[in-house]
């Protein structure tokens, strides 16, 4: 199946130009895509163009954005109220018109004979069925969700959401494309609520329950939910804000598919029908019942994220960077698991559970690892994707831009000391899940350490980092966004660094008052010389990619757009030679490098010598005079 590539100058349709359509486009512009906006009429492309220009004039009235880069944006969109005109010719096609179905599904069967065959159609929908709403379309293996969160120029988090008959390249494409937008994209399968929606509407609602049910006041409900979850808003006046309407009717959606657990509070149904604002200011906090508040929130939340997972809707990783990226808050409902333990968590959901008997299910894996006294749910931040005899090793804690923490460098370490047993393994790529390899080493948790604490922070990050140099097949470092610090530190540890253009490298840590600690003075004054080094690691200041190119810690520079195409096929043509010879040949030089010139040279010719032995040498050489590819099986 052939699937459109998303990729600029891939031209981007918006169907819809209100406050979400409008910012989509927004988005899009910015990434560099052109960008085609459809809305009915005159006054309602009149409204989307000035949502758009009003967002821009905040962002160079903020000083996030020049004039000449704002211009350049508004430049990239169009506007028109003619289906057909807005969508001829765009890879993507995103539907932004508002939540009704029957609008939705008109618009779709319009849609069908006017898009191009090869295109993805995409629903920015909070509450319907993918499934359901790709009924109308012809072809949905090409038809997904995106829900973008408002404000969506400006949210960072975007859920990609595959119905039944959606395929997974599909579902590939446009995770790609989101991460082209700068978003965080968490993949969820098509349930009610999707994933965020899922936990926190019925948040909001518990809210209401409880200020109906008499358990605190609406001062004490709304500062605890605050600092429960780390939230700049508590319930009330983030409903305030956002509208009471959207809770309610994203509350009814959900008891429809979950039943009487979900079903809206009396208190909420009066207030949005009041038209009025949750008066919470009015009311003074109750110190003796924050722990009730807090108990119900908590057993409410941790009950419905586990479920997701259980459910296969999404993972606990999503789930978590849903809450933080697109909620705003500082721990997802995970981490509050671990925080409170899992024996303790699974006591709160069954006391909330017990509150709605056989309605409100509990995990049976939550059961299981209570039951094993396990102390934390474990989340993955790194990750291998296997790409044909390639690995990609993906540091995953984008909400954050990859930060170091002691977790991650385990997992990484672990992660290349497995890697040394998979014998069809021939390259490796280490790079970030998203846009940025990694802004550095986690400063929150840095923070705290004490003396003794900070230097085994630096030996596990040592320890990584000699996993990756002793990884028997080349690691290429790709280096996109940021590499600053111990992401810098870490990234040296490859074999050789690629870095996209735009990208930054530095080792700043004097900025904060300590110096780099993993490896990354000692590799880079190896790389570059004392005195290149020096000036890196004493001022602090990151270099930009062809800078870094031309001191000599990064082997290639490569354009952002395609970073990640050319560097696989860079680690592909790596993998086609003799497997042997790349493998010796990488011992030669680490090992060469650090030893006498006759010694290194001895080395040199021996190794080389082996080689001969192999069967590799014999077909390749074969391959040679017969004027044919080599198969290599490295043996």
């Amino acid at each position: 199946m052939s699937v459109s590539p998303l990729e600029l100058p891939t031209v981007i349709a918006v169907l819809g130009g209100g406050n979400m359509g409008s910012g989509i486009a927004q988005s899009c512009a910015q990434a560099g895509f052109t960008v085609r906006v459809r809305d009915v009429d005159a006054p309602a492309i009149d409204r989307g163009r000035g949502l758009v220009q009003k967002m821009l004039a905040g962002a160079v009235e903020r000083q996030k954005m020049t004039p000449a880069a704002r211009d350049e944006v508004l430049g990239r969109i169009t506007f028109t109220t003619d289906l057909g005109e807005s969508v001829r010719g765009a890879g993507l096609v995103i539907e932004a018109v508002f939540e009704e179905t029957r609008v939705k599904h008109e618009l779709f069967r319009a849609l069908a004979p006017l898009v191009d065959a090869e295109a993805i159609v995409a629903t920015n929908t909070s509450s319907f069925s993918v499934t359901e709403l790709g009924r109308e379309f012809p072809r949905p293996e090409r038809f997904a969700g995106l829900h973008f969160f408002y404000p969506a120029a400006i949210n960072k988090l975007l859920e990609v959401i595959g119905g039944a008959a959606t395929d997974a390249e599909t579902l590939r494409r446009l995770m790609r494309f989101a991460r082209r937008l700068g978003k965080v994209p968490i993949e969820t399968a098509d349930r009610a609520g999707f994933c965020v929606n899922r936990f926190f509407v019925p948040y909001l609602n518990e809210a209401a329950r409880m200020a109906e049910e008499r358990v605190a006041s609406l001062a004490t409900i709304e500062e605890v939910g605050r600092e429960t979850f780390g939230a700049t808003l508590g319930p009330f006046e983030l409903m305030n804000v956002t509208g009471i309407p959207i809770a309610f009717h994203s509350e009814t959606s959900l008891a429809a598919a979950f039943g009487p657990a979900y079903a809206p509070a009396r208190s909420l149904d009066e207030q949005f029908r009041s038209g009025q604002p949750w008066p919470w200011r009015a009311s003074t906090v109750e110190p003796e019942k924050r722990a009730a508040v807090r108990d119900r929130f908590l057993g409410q939340t941790i009950g419905i994220a586990v479920r997701l997972v259980e459910e296969g809707v999404a993972t606990a990783e999503a789930v978590d960077r849903g809450a933080v990226v697109g909620l705003r808050r500082k721990w997802g409902p995970f981490a509050l698991l671990s925080s409170v333990g899992i024996e303790k968590g699974l006591g709160l959901v069954e006391a909330y559970a017990a509150r709605w008997p056989g309605q409100f299910p509990v995990s049976e894996e939550l059961r299981s690892r209570a039951a094993r006294h396990e102390a934390r749910w474990p989340l993955r931040c790194v990750h291998v994707e296997r790409r044909g005899p390639v690995a990609w090793v993906l540091l995953d804690r984008p909400e954050v831009l990859n930060a170091l923490s002691t977790e991650l460098l385990e997992q990484l370490e672990e992660t290349f000391r497995s890697l040394e047993k998979d014998s069809a393994l021939r390259a490796v790529v280490l790079a970030g899940s998203g846009p940025v390899f990694a802004a550095g080493a986690d400063i929150a948790e840095m923070e705290r350490k004490t003396p003794s604490e900070g230097v085994e922070f630096g030996f596990v990050g040592q320890r990584a980092a000699r996993e990756i140099e002793r990884c028997p097949v080349p690691v290429i470092a790709l280096v996109e966004g940021y590499a600053l610090g111990g992401g810098l530190e870490i990234a040296l540890a490859a074999d050789f660094i690629v870095a996209a253009e735009g990208s930054q490298l530095g080792l700043p840590e004097v900025t904060v008052g300590i110096h780099p600690g993993m490896g990354g003075a000692t590799r880079l004054t190896r790389l570059i010389g004392r005195a290149r080094a020096k000036m890196l690691v004493y001022t602090g200041v990151p270099v930009s990619a062809p800078e870094a190119l031309r001191l000599g810690f990064v082997a290639r520079v490569v354009p952002a757009a395609t970073a990640r195409d050319d560097v696989q096929a860079l680690a592909e043509t790596i993998a086609s030679r003799a497997p042997l010879g790349v493998r010796w040949s990488k011992q030669v030089i680490d090992r060469g490098a650090d030893a006498p010139l006759e010694v290194a040279l001895r080395l040199e010719a021996d190794s080389a010598g082996r080689t001969f032995s192999t069967a590799d040498r014999t077909e390749g050489m074969r391959a040679f005079l017969e004027r044919r590819k080599p198969a290599f099986e490295g043996k």
